[in-house]
């Protein structure tokens, strides 16, 4: 009942956190069936099957914390840029 539904988007912190959670989740589990695939597709050995599906879950992650950052920051990068 008190809840406030004027806020504006790049202060809504609950839609960036939901957001990121759904790409961080989405990418882990794409990136590791990648390279579960690679890894099955191109080595014998389980401990290099291991490494490739650890590979992929790192990318991923990786990926996901690059978006939520610049997500959360606003893009602050592209701004920052100084004018002559």
């Amino acid at each position: 009942m008190g809840e406030n539904k004027d806020i504006a988007p790049e202060y809504d912190l609950n839609a960036k956190w939901d957001a990121c959670l759904d790409l961080g989740v989405r990418r882990f589990v794409y990136s590791s069936a990648a390279g579960a695939f690679a890894g099955l597709l191109f080595f014998r050995s389980p401990v290099t099957r291991w490494a490739s599906v650890a590979l992929g879950a790192g990318v991923g992650i990786g990926s996901a914390y690059s978006d939520c950052s610049q997500k959360f920051d606003g893009s602050q990068t592209s701004s920052s840029v100084a004018k002559d």
